[in-house]
């Protein structure tokens, strides 16, 4: 008889930056497959998702990896229910409309590393401020790189869950961080980050860090954190028009609030039109253009308008499940039959 360690992982009620929790299951026999994850409970009132008076919430696993840190043991993302079965408020995975995986993201996760005792990024000096930034961006040695050791197991981990994990780069600030993920469904993309978020946070606490997703910890002319969705459907990936292209971007300025309502808590500090983004309260997009809402990769119109958009608007503590759920609806709105017969 053997016993497996199941982690169920999901996300809280806090508005409106939700947080991870978790909590391990021991089951006998287990198959690793998840359709043999039992649905679980938790007490909702202590993640501001219940009342005391009745706090039982549900857990329904939706996917499964192998723990590569535990013996026997698995991560199971799961999706928050009232104890009726019907989905929680706080549940923005079943919100999304892509049940057929139509569409694929690729997000770009940035974040800082923090020292828990200085709580500070890496590299940066106790009542001070390290070198300008610039030097750090993809930099190698010990004078601009902070945190290799500690990002290098962080992508062993998540390549040893299974995730489908891309790469890896420090970005243009001291101790910043990037890693990206790719997936072939809303859901999973979601999943994805979230499991790989997981893992990072939870490595932090053998090195004595954390993880801060603020869009803009650190104040001054220093870049922010982000986490650019790109993404893709049939039409996109096969349409080779360019007015599809721009039709898909235009039905993106009429609902810019609805945006960047889910795109991000204190996003403001970040969308300020400098260091490559542009303003909070404008929209654009362009070829190429890292300063614009959505960037049109310039290899997709050298594929002859076959491809995939980059939204750089949304914020490294923002909800993949939410920026997917958003981004779908309205890609969907956009009328382009005419265009494609």
């Amino acid at each position: 008889m053997s016993k497996s360690k199941l982690e169920y992982i999901w996300l809280d009620g806090y508005k409106p930056t939700a947080n991870l929790r978790s909590k391990t299951k021991i089951e006998e026999n287990f198959s690793g497959k998840l359709e043999d994850c039992p649905v679980w409970s938790f007490d909702g009132s202590s993640t501001k998702q219940a009342e005391g008076g009745s706090s039982d919430c549900l857990l329904k696993p939706v996917a499964i990896y192998p723990d590569p840190t535990r013996r026997n043991g698995y991560l199971v993302m799961t999706e928050v229910l009232n104890a009726d079965g019907t989905p929680h408020e706080s549940n923005a995975r079943a919100t999304i409309d892509d049940n057929d995986n139509d569409f694929w993201f690729g997000f770009e996760q940035e974040y800082f590393i923090m020292d828990k005792n200085t709580q500070l990024p890496l590299g940066f000096p106790v009542g001070g401020y390290p070198g300008p930034q610039g030097m750090y961006y993809c930099s190698v040695g010990g004078k601009n790189t902070h945190g290799r050791d500690f990002v290098e197991e962080h992508a062993d981990l998540c390549i040893d869950a299974g995730l489908n994990f891309e790469g890896i780069n420090q970005e243009v600030a001291s101790g910043q961080w990037e890693f990206q993920l790719f997936s072939k469904g809303a859901k999973k993309a979601g999943d994805e980050i979230w499991v790989a978020r997981y893992l990072l946070d939870r490595l932090t606490e053998k090195y004595g860090y954390y993880i801060e997703y603020h869009p803009k910890p650190i104040k001054g002319d220093w870049n922010g954190s982000g986490m650019h969705a790109n993404f893709s459907n049939e039409v996109l990936r096969t349409c080779g028009s360019k007015e599809v292209y721009e039709t898909i971007c235009e039905a993106f300025r009429p609902v810019t609030k609805e945006h960047i309502e889910v795109y991000g808590e204190f996003n403001d500090q970040r969308l300020t039109g400098d260091h490559e983004t542009q303003s909070i309260h404008e929209f654009s997009y362009g070829v190429s253009d890292r300063g614009a809402s959505i960037r049109i990769p310039i290899i997709t119109v050298e594929k002859g308008w076959k491809g995939w958009l980059e939204d750089r608007r949304p914020a490294s503590n923002g909800d993949p499940y939410k920026i997917a759920a958003r981004i779908v609806k309205t890609v969907k709105t956009a009328d382009v039959e005419a265009l494609l017969a």
